[in-house]
Order: C-alpha cells, then structure tokens, then sequence
C-alpha cells in the first residue's frame, strides 16, 4: 500500500493508542506485545526530559524529531509525494537486490499491483538503494483534487547494504535485518534506525521523538529513540503519556540489528485553556 503523502509530508498514520496499537498503515496489522519495563534504577542513571518537557514537546504540534534528526532527500519535494519501499509478496519484509535490471524488474512488477500506479519517469541509486520515480494519478475526490497528479519514488535496497529478508515489520521486538556496509560504526545504525523511523507504524500527530542518541559497547552499535504517546483516554479524561525506548543495536561482526520496544513510565496531561500541563 502506498501512503498518500500531502503538503510535502511523506507519511499517514491512524491515530490508536500505543496501549493496543494496531500497525495498519502502509499494510500493518496488529504488532507484537510491548517490551518489558526498564528497571527504574537505570532510568534514574539517565538525564531524561523532565514532564514538562515532555508535555511541551507532545503538545507541541510543529515538534516530531530532535534537531540534527535524519531527513530524507525527498523531504523538500514541493508537491504532495509518496515515499514507498518495494516488498515482498506478504509484505512482510523490504526486498533488497545489488543488481539494476533486478531491481527494476521488481519495482515494475510491483507498480502494476498498486492501488495507485503511476507510469516511468527516472530513476537514481546511491549507496543503499535504488530508487524509482513515477508519475501517479489519482482519480476525483483522492488525494489532493487541485492535483490530480503527484510524483511517487519507490525504493529497492541494495543488499550490500541493507538486507531486511525475514524480517516482520509488524513487530516492535525482535530482528530488524542486517547492516552490509563495511565498516560498521555507531553512525551507521543511527542512519539505519532515524531514516527506517520514516516507516514505522505509529499514529503520525502522536509519535514524538524526544531523543535520539548512539551508544557502542565491545560487541555492538546502538541506537536508542526516545519516543512519547499521548494516548487519549475519552472524553473528559486525561490523555495518557507514555515514554518509551526503542532500542536498535548492531552486532559489530555480523551487522544483525535487533530491536526492543521498552516502557520507561506513564503518567497524565491534558490541553488547559491551550496550556499543557500535568494532570
């Protein structure tokens, strides 16, 4: 499924509660169960936002990513834009190929299974992927109808750097795929995990980002995201925060990434008279 993009954003998403949150965007379903609780001693170690930091940052509706935070090359496309990964057959997985034809063959193959497909127009490669550019259409009453055309850049990874076969893009836990490039570094899983942060699941207006920092240990690379939910909790009721770690870590010698989706606290908030503050 392709998210339709608008005003230059790259992604759409439902808003649920983190609680049970169902991944149904972009061909989600439901997700895993969230990971264990940190123990509190080692959230104590860490210099971590105070609740009103955090309050302003959820509440804040021009806040998503810190500063200095991952952006994609299509991040200045001027007109509304789909940022779309070619996958396999269960959509389960991002295919990745170190061969053109390959990569073209697929992508071709997989635009014409599209809701939305749109003909030729170019196409680039770097380092870590091969990317295709298509003209869509969209018909009266979808998207933008003052333009009824919008440009979609459909992407294949290159397996020399990113190989993603197996993994289960539902779940928040578990293996997320494998660094290729060499050599690895604590920059190579933080560029893995802030550009795949564009992907993920969760409901785009909740989703914050509060820190994203790098951490290497002797066997492996590591990349935190410190994330917070509001999660509305009904009328005349208090939204729920949640603060979370995801937590990315690269094996040094096999480039394997796993991923851990870990509950640090919660606690309540709520908009008073435009003024964000704890409940």
């Amino acid at each position: 499924m392709i998210c339709r993009a608008t005003q230059s954003a790259n992604t759409l998403f439902l808003p649920l509660s983190l609680s049970y949150l169902l991944l149904v965007a972009c061909g989600g379903s439901a997700p895993d169960e969230p990971g264990d609780a940190q123990a509190p001693e080692a959230i104590n170690a860490r210099q971590l936002p105070t609740d009103a930091e955090i309050i302003a940052k959820v509440y804040d509706t021009t806040f998503s990513v810190p500063e200095g935070f991952f952006v994609d090359e299509r991040a200045n496309t001027q007109r509304s834009y789909s940022l779309y990964h070619v996958k396999d057959a269960s959509i389960s997985y991002e295919i990745c190929t170190d061969d053109y034809d390959e990569a073209y063959e697929l992508e071709a193959a997989d635009n014409e299974l599209r809701a939305v497909n749109g003909y030729y127009v170019g196409a680039i490669e770097n380092n870590k992927y091969f990317e295709f550019i298509r003209e869509l259409s969209y018909p009266d009453g979808v998207g933008n109808v003052a333009d009824l055309t919008s440009p979609g850049f459909s992407r294949v990874f290159k397996c020399s750097s990113i190989n993603r076969d197996g993994v289960d893009r539902n779940l928040r836990n578990g293996y997320a795929g494998t660094l290729n490039e060499r050599p690895l570094s604590v920059d190579s899983i933080r560029i893995f995990t802030e550009y795949m942060w564009q992907f993920t699941f969760f409901p785009n207006t909740q989703k914050k980002v509060l820190q994203s920092f790098s951490t290497e240990k002797n066997d492996a690379y590591e990349h935190t995201l410190l994330l917070a939910f509001a999660i509305n909790q009904g009328f005349g009721n208090c939204d729920r925060i949640e603060v979370v770690d995801w937590v990315f870590t690269a094996d040094k010698m096999s480039g394997e990434i796993t991923k851990d989706f870990i509950f640090l606290f919660a606690f309540n908030a709520q908009i008073n008279n435009g003024i964000p503050e704890k409940c």
